[in-house]
């Protein structure tokens, strides 16, 4: 549609001089292309250069003649009668022998040609429409309000009163509505029509809709034009498709409309789906992409999609050429990783059909750090790939099993690492990267929280013994109070959680049932100082630990029965602190999760949730900002406003700035605030901290010790005192 873009350039600038001269410059063609006829004459009709333009339109009849018949061909007529206003008598012939060529066999072709001003030949604009829908108009017909009524039902037609009788959706009961206005008004719909079905036949297009989805969705985008996944819902959610049966109906739908070639899905949520002129293969749309040369990333990812999704097209010997051609370019002509590189290469062995594939066997025997392309590979069945080759090529793939044991991401890849290394007979390696991940659980606490899981699954694999699941339990939750100091850690410590919790605290129990006293006394201590876990939590941890050593019912009893004291209940907190912390609850409460809920329902519409990066991205962010929330408030509920008189500088205590000096004469200050205040840059450290709790009661003159080096405390100042 070369013509088309032009058109619809000037119709939006509103330049009328240019679209008439582009217009004068078409009509003067040898042919025409009948869609883009169509579709330029539908869009300027609806334009502020309707009315000017109906003095010219005339001018295409001779091209619009030379068309094969069809409904193409009958639409642009209707448009340029539509849209004509000099109403000559040569245009008055014209219309008249092509409606009695088309509707002359009609009982009141006559009445219908009156009806429409070709019998005075006065003005007869608009007369095809008009004619057609006289024609449609018969009882149990449906027709389209543009007024807002919406869908309606004809009831009655009088020719006589020139009036018709109609049910609309919009408005409460029988419309009566006259042949003048209703030429004004009215939209025929065809029986088929979505409007038409959905009124008329709701029960017939809910049957539809579940058999077969695809036919709806284009009927939908057929009759309605192009609509986002939310329009989508609009028109289809209760009116044909139950609200309960929405979500899982639009995934499976969304589904099927990937793999349609009539309709064009969106890249985002805010771009419509749409329905296309005819088909376009999936081959020639990945052909398409990829000639567009796009980076490696996207190459890979668009090509493994692509093969997953449509493996059959690989029947297509010459699309498959192609793909082959294309992927050898791309690692001749890009810079590519030994990531990106390897990823390619397994494509080119698939579509190959080779069992041993020579290029894959040499980059992997030469790869300097296995680990670092196990790391930098997009596709996780390609990482898998790659391991099983490195077992087969390379005398060192222990080495690099070791190392990725810890590191690599997905736990399935962990889980098939470990059992081939035990397979082969490598226990006493896997022991020693597994007392690396006790002795610092915070380097890898992902790995952590996948092998205490496995532990307390499977009795045959190392530290499954009690001496083992009773030190990885120990680090396990010095791990959970060193996550609970970040704030990016939610996730993991949800999944901690989690761990602890489920089954009635099984894991808990399976554990601390065959620990000794003092082991056991141990993981109440440590449990009291993860702050992620409740008092529910900790009472019940001391209620397992009584069940099996008895006289640790002292300690629940301390527990229960004990205050803490004020002051370890109490945040301090400036008076700024305090207002910040206010304003972000109200924003968290107000405004991000009413946004995030709106996020979470967008998302969910786009279907597919399997793959639907942007719902998973909104589930997150909902975690992530009810966990902030539940932190806050609890945080809040406790909170003091420290002020000038309550600090105390005879001793080291919230509040207060310190100056230390060291042997040397170097002098260095910390400030003592609450948690919300704390800014180890500017060395304002929470008094909470351990580095704190070490200082508080030191008094001018004593000594402190920090990272192994001593410090005398030279003065102790109010931090009020020294705001500038």
């Amino acid at each position: 549609m070369n013509y088309f873009n032009q058109f619809q350039k000037h119709i939006s600038n509103n330049d009328y001089s240019s679209f008439l001269t582009l217009w004068e410059e078409y009509c003067m063609g040898d042919e025409i292309e009948g869609a883009e006829l169509k579709k330029t004459l539908e869009t300027v009709k609806d334009s502020g250069l309707a009315v000017p333009f109906g003095r010219h339109v005339e001018q295409i009849i001779p091209l619009w003649d030379l068309l094969e018949e069809s409904d193409t061909k009958h639409n642009i007529f209707k448009y340029i009668i539509d849209l004509q206003t000099t109403n000559t008598p040569d245009i008055a012939n014209l219309t008249f022998d092509y409606l009695k060529k088309k509707y002359g066999d009609h009982p009141n072709f006559n009445v219908f040609i009156k009806l429409i001003g070709l019998r005075e030949l006065d003005t007869f604009q608009g007369a095809v429409s008009d004619c057609e829908l006289l024609v449609h108009m018969q009882p149990k017909k449906f027709v389209f309000h543009t007024g807002g009524w919406g869908t309606g039902e004809i009831m009655e037609v009088s020719l006589l009163r020139e009036q018709l009788t109609l049910e609309f959706d919009y408005v409460a009961g029988r419309k009566d509505l006259s042949f003048k206005n209703a030429f004004k008004t009215l939209i025929p719909l065809p029986d088929d029509h979505f409007l038409a079905l959905r009124f008329g036949n709701p029960d017939v297009l809910e049957d539809r809709a579940k058999k077969d989805p695809l036919l709806v969705m284009h009927t939908l985008l057929r009759d309605l034009g192009p609509l986002t996944a939310a329009d989508i819902k609009e028109e289809l959610c209760e009116l044909v498709i139950p609200e309960e049966d929405w979500a899982r109906w639009w995934q499976n739908t969304r589904a099927k409309i990937k793999k349609d070639t009539l309709i064009e899905s969106p890249s985002n949520l805010k771009t419509p789906f749409k329905l296309r002129d005819s088909e376009v293969t999936h081959e020639s749309k990945l052909q398409k992409a990829l000639e567009t040369k796009p980076d490696a990333n996207t190459l890979i990812q668009m090509v493994y999609t692509f093969l997953r999704d449509f493996p059959t097209a690989l029947k297509n010997i010459e699309f498959k050429n192609f793909l082959v051609e294309k992927l050898k370019e791309a690692l001749s002509t890009h810079e590519l990783t030994d990531a990106q590189a390897l990823e390619i290469h397994f494509f080119l062995e698939d579509l190959s059909g080779e069992k041993d594939y020579a290029p894959v066997t040499e980059l992997i025997k030469r790869f300097s750090s296995v680990e670092d392309v196990a790391c930098g590979l997009s596709i996780v069945a390609f990482k898998k790939r790659m391991l099983l080759n490195v077992r087969k090529v390379r005398e060192d793939w222990a080495s690099s099993y070791l190392n990725l044991i810890l590191s690599i991401d997905q736990n399935p890849l962990r889980d098939t690492l470990f059992r081939e290394l035990i397979k082969q007979n490598k226990k006493e390696e896997v022991e020693k990267k597994l007392e690396e991940l006790i002795a610092y659980p915070s380097r890898y606490p992902h790995a952590f929280l996948w092998y205490i899981q496995k532990i307390m699954k499977d009795s045959g694999i190392p530290f499954s013994d009690q001496e083992g699941k009773n030190r990885f339990f120990e680090s396990f939750l010095i791990l959970l109070s060193i996550l609970e100091q970040s704030s990016t850690s939610r996730d993991l410590i949800k999944k901690i959680h989690n761990f602890l919790i489920n089954g009635r605290y099984a894991n808990v129990r399976k554990i601390i049932q065959n620990a000794s006293e003092e082991v056991v006394q141990e993981f109440l201590l440590l449990a009291t100082k993860c702050h992620s876990l409740s008092d529910h939590d900790i009472k019940i941890f001391h209620s397992l630990a009584e069940v099996v050593h008895p006289s640790l019912g002292k300690l629940r009893k301390k527990y229960e029965g004990e205050e803490k004291s004020q002051e370890d209940d109490i945040i301090w907190s400036t008076e700024e602190g305090y207002r910040k912390v206010k304003e972000r609850i109200h924003q968290i409460a107000t405004v991000e999760t009413v946004e995030n809920a709106r996020e979470i329902e967008v998302a969910r519409s786009h279907g597919d949730l399997r793959e639907n990066a942007e719902f998973k991205t909104a589930l997150e962010k909902r975690d992530r900002l009810q966990g902030e929330l539940k932190h806050l408030s609890d945080m809040f509920g406790n909170a003091r406003i420290l002020n000038e008189t309550e600090v105390d500088t005879s001793k080291i205590g919230v509040g207060v700035v310190i100056d230390l000096v060291d042997d040397s004469g170097k002098t260095i200050s910390y400030t003592l605030l609450g948690p919300w205040e704390a800014d180890p840059d500017k060395n304002i450290i929470s008094f909470q901290s351990k580095l704190s709790q070490e200082m508080t009661g030191k008094k001018k003159g004593e000594k402190v010790k920090i990272q192994g080096v001593d410090y005398t405390v030279s003065e102790i100042r109010n931090f009020f005192k020294t705001k500038v």
